[in-house]
């Protein structure tokens, strides 16, 4: 079983942006319970089914495995919509790395960064484009992207 440790914040600024290449990432959910979800993500050629566990403050039971593109390309028409369309790069600072995801389709215009811990206590040393956490807040779950997208925020 493995556990992910991840703490989630919004950006001041673009300064992230010097030298970072991204992948675009396509992914959907079949479950978007609070108690479980269940993603499938295509990333170039390569296709997971995603299953985490329900979130206790920064950390959630996750177990990943890969599976056929040709599987990935079916199941992702079973998914909620809209899909999650976004673009993620990988920053290092100060010895770990930060995956910036710059959403797109049904949520343009939301930029988020994440860090992956060893454990919850671990120190971190924020970046200075780094803003506001925003860990604790669901909104910005991925699998909650996928049933009330960002561009629908201003409306409530």
């Amino acid at each position: 079983m493995g556990t992910e440790i991840e703490r989630k914040f919004l950006l001041k600024d673009d300064a992230w942006r010097k030298g970072a290449s991204g992948q675009a990432y396509r992914q959907g959910y079949l479950s978007t319970d609070k108690e479980r979800t269940v993603r499938v993500r295509v990333v170039g050629t390569q296709a997971m089914l995603t299953i985490k566990g329900m979130t206790h403050g920064i950390r959630r039971v996750e177990f990943e495995y890969p599976i056929p593109l040709a599987d990935a390309d079916g199941l992702l028409e079973l998914c909620h919509r809209p899909l999650i369309e976004k673009m993620r790069y990988r920053v290092e600072h100060d010895g770990l790395v930060w995956e910036i995801d710059e959403f797109h389709g049904e949520n343009a215009g939301l930029v988020v960064a994440e860090v992956e811990l060893e454990r919850e206590s671990q120190a971190v040393t924020l970046p200075p484009w780094i803003g506001e956490e925003v860990s604790d807040d669901p909104r910005y779950f991925n699998s909650n992207l996928a049933r009330h997208p960002y561009r629908e925020w201003a409306a409530d």
